[in-house]
């Protein structure tokens, strides 16, 4: 309201001044010529909505003043335009072009900090890829190690200073695994995912951990189906987490691996016995969870209960439109 007010005084300067114009003296012609500066600074610096309707109200009296005197009507009109218009749109003008470049500006400045957000996004899910990585790979592995230094160290035929040798083996593992499970926790986000494919299938974990001393068995059953990548490395990882936990709480038991597949779905179960032995390792748990979740996302089942034992179960989602014979090894 105050912006289109000072149009209203330049506006109603220029038409006062346009009148008489038979004579015009130097102070009258140094007006028209500061009319004409205040204009373009009003356009350029204070924006009005209806500035069109202030010149036509300006405009108005010579309008009206062509029916008596037409030669003072057009004078008046042509230097309103002259010395205020005009001024005022070339200062619009520029008003709306320096706007542009800063709404530019402001453009690329979201757009970089976008780039920004989407880059730090990108070193988030690296990072949690290599922390779910190092958490499936190493630490299996670390666990295993752990197991094949206690079994040494409980062997009969093993002298003092061996046994003592695999003794401090087992304690080293065991402090590698807690500095890694301490670097995963910085590395991981909450709802990380590893998207890397498994490099070995089931058969050779369960392998790898019989090597290890791991008294172990795989069984399979069901149709002999194709199961899809995602549903295959959600089991590995499944498979994997149970043997880790076996070996770091129940070291010497019993372990049973079932993988069934059916028309529908790919159950995924592994069982290990009771038994009195001291934990190897210690935990938080947090791989179940995220075993749980991974299963969930996949729109499967995951349950992990005690009982006499402990026992995992995951139901994986699979459908197949046609089944073959039923194969079984062990």
């Amino acid at each position: 309201m105050r912006n289109a007010a000072v149009l209203v005084v330049v506006v109603g300067a220029c038409v006062a001044n346009s009148f008489d114009l038979d004579v015009v003296p130097l102070w009258r012609q140094v007006l028209f010529v500061v009319l004409a500066v205040a204009g373009y600074l009003h356009g350029r610096h204070l924006p009005v909505r209806h500035g069109w309707v202030v010149f036509a109200l300006g405009a108005a009296p010579g309008v009206v003043d062509l029916v008596i005197y037409p030669e003072r009507a057009i004078g008046s009109v042509g230097l309103l335009v002259v010395f205020v218009v005009l001024p005022w749109l070339a200062g619009r003008f520029r008003r709306q072009q320096a706007e542009l470049v800063e709404s530019g500006k402001n453009r690329v400045a979201q757009m970089e900090r976008e780039q920004e957000f989407i880059a730090e996004r990108a070193r988030l899910r690296e990072r949690a890829r290599i922390a779910a990585d190092m958490h499936d790979s190493l630490g299996n592995d670390l666990a295993l190690i752990a197991l094949r230094a206690g079994s040494l160290e409980l062997a009969a035929d093993m002298s003092e200073a061996n046994r003592q040798a695999a003794a401090e083996l087992r304690a080293t593992a065991v402090q590698a695994t807690d500095r890694l499970r301490q670097t995963i926790g910085v590395l991981r986000e909450k709802t990380s995912q590893t998207l890397e494919p498994v490099d070995e299938p089931v058969e050779a974990l369960v392998d790898r951990a019989r090597g290890a001393g791991m008294d172990v068995v795989l069984l399979r059953g069901g149709e002999s189906l194709d199961v899809p990548s995602t549903v295959d490395r959600a089991a590995h990882r499944v498979v994997q987490e149970a043997l880790t936990n076996a070996a770091r709480y129940a070291p010497g038991a019993h372990v049973e691996v079932r993988v069934e597949r059916t028309a529908r779905e790919l159950v995924v179960v592994v069982h290990n016995t009771a038994v009195d032995a001291e934990p190897v390792l210690t935990g938080s748990g947090s791989g179940l969870l995220a075993l749980a979740e991974r299963v969930g996302l996949l729109g499967g089942t995951f349950s992990a209960e005690p009982g006499e034992g402990f026992t995992v179960t995951a139901r994986l989602p699979c459908p197949a439109e046609s089944a073959d014979p039923l194969t079984e090894e062990s």
